[in-house]
């Protein structure tokens, strides 16, 4: 999976660690054991680095337990978790699909700061009851991080947790989650200018690496919130036409009723053999597909009295959509399915068309053609 390594499962989602993840695991632990070590001078050999990568786990479990948050509250949706992942700048839950409602994406994007809140409130209660020592140290950093990640992710702006509650107040408002999605990505991409501009300016003026973190910070969200508005762009013109309005006519059709010989001398120059045919009945019903490779099941000679309908095959209703079915719904499909065409019918089951992937992009470019002249 891109490179991530694969650690197991936690509630039936997988979870993976990217390689970035071990450079931050080790800056971290040797930070958190150098203050360990000057803070408790009489440590035993050793102690402060193992206490530091403690630390640094604990870090991290801190980061997988925001990252479930959101992830128990999809699944309690019915949307399934793709994985979770840690990487250099955090965790990443990678859901199946949208919520259904504005209410429901408000609490998928508040879950994860919501949990960090309560760890923050338990490990604040457990260093104070502790009072002192190397483990209420521990501890109390372990909190200000989880506060840290909560305020941080709170920030109203994609792909932060704050953008995902911003999108979903502009989609109740609106009604069109498209619009929530862009203009949270705007409020994203604003954010991570300042973000950058603020550890750009230093570098160049002082030559002062003091807030290079920000600067990568802010390129990352950069990037991820121009994605954010890409795609929701895309989306909201595929949400405008329906799979009926992306077919292309098309010769790739044949009668039930054709007898096997007339089939194939109709596609005896075709050069791919393995292309298939859609058969529809007297009534335009769709009834079953066929290839040339079909025809080997029955001996030449028997071509002029066989029909097409003796060999076709039946298609499976997962391959099929409605004519009204929106295009950002048959996208979905093939890639959810990994399928690289549909067979749009009907509601009365005749048949309209094959459509296929390459034919939605050629759609969507003759309608952008217009406004870009």
């Amino acid at each position: 999976m891109n490179g991530n390594i694969h650690i197991g499962k936690l509630f039936g989602i997988p979870f993976y660690v990217h390689p970035s993840w071990f450079l931050v695991l080790g800056l971290v632990t040797w930070s958190y054991g150098t203050g360990i070590a000057a803070q408790f001078p009489g440590s035993a050999m050793g102690l402060p680095w193992i206490l530091g990568l403690v630390t640094a786990l604990l870090l991290f479990a801190s980061v997988l337990a925001h990252e479930l948050g959101h992830s128990l509250v999809a699944m309690r949706q019915g949307i399934p978790v793709r994985s979770i992942t840690l990487f250099l700048f955090g965790g990443l839950a990678s859901l199946e699909k949208e919520s259904k409602t504005p209410a429901e994406a408000f609490w998928v994007a508040i879950a994860g700061p919501v949990v960090s809140l309560i760890l923050f409130g338990l490990l604040s209660l457990s260093g104070a009851a502790i009072s002192g020592g190397i483990g209420a140290e521990i501890l109390g950093v372990i909190a200000s991080v989880n506060l840290a990640l909560a305020l941080f992710n709170l920030i109203p702006g994609l792909p932060l947790d704050g953008g995902n509650v911003l999108k979903a107040l502009v989609w109740k408002v609106t009604g069109n989650p498209y619009r929530g999605t862009v203009f949270a990505s705007r409020a994203g991409q604003v954010l991570s200018w300042i973000a950058i501009a603020s550890g750009l300016i230093p570098l160049v003026l002082y030559g002062s690496f003091a807030n290079i973190w920000n600067l990568l910070i802010g390129g990352f969200l950069l990037q991820n919130a121009t994605q954010s508005a890409q795609s929701a762009r895309i989306q909201e013109q595929l949400a405008r036409f329906t799979a009926e309005d992306a077919v292309v006519v098309n010769r790739s059709i044949v009668d039930a009723e054709l007898s096997l010989r007339a089939f194939a001398d109709q596609q005896i120059l075709n050069r791919n053999p393995s292309q298939k045919f859609l058969v529809t009945d007297a009534e335009e019903q769709l009834v079953g597909e066929i290839s040339i490779d079909s025809l080997r099941s029955v001996p030449a000679e028997d071509w002029s009295s066989r029909q097409v309908r003796d060999v076709m095959s039946a298609i499976a209703v997962e391959q099929t959509v409605s004519d009204q079915a929106s295009l950002l719904d048959v996208v979905k499909l093939l890639e959810e399915k990994h399928l690289s065409a549909l067979t749009v019918i009907r509601e009365n089951g005749s048949l309209v068309g094959r459509l296929e992937k390459p034919s939605i992009l050629a759609f969507l470019q003759r309608q952008a053609q217009p406004s870009a002249a």
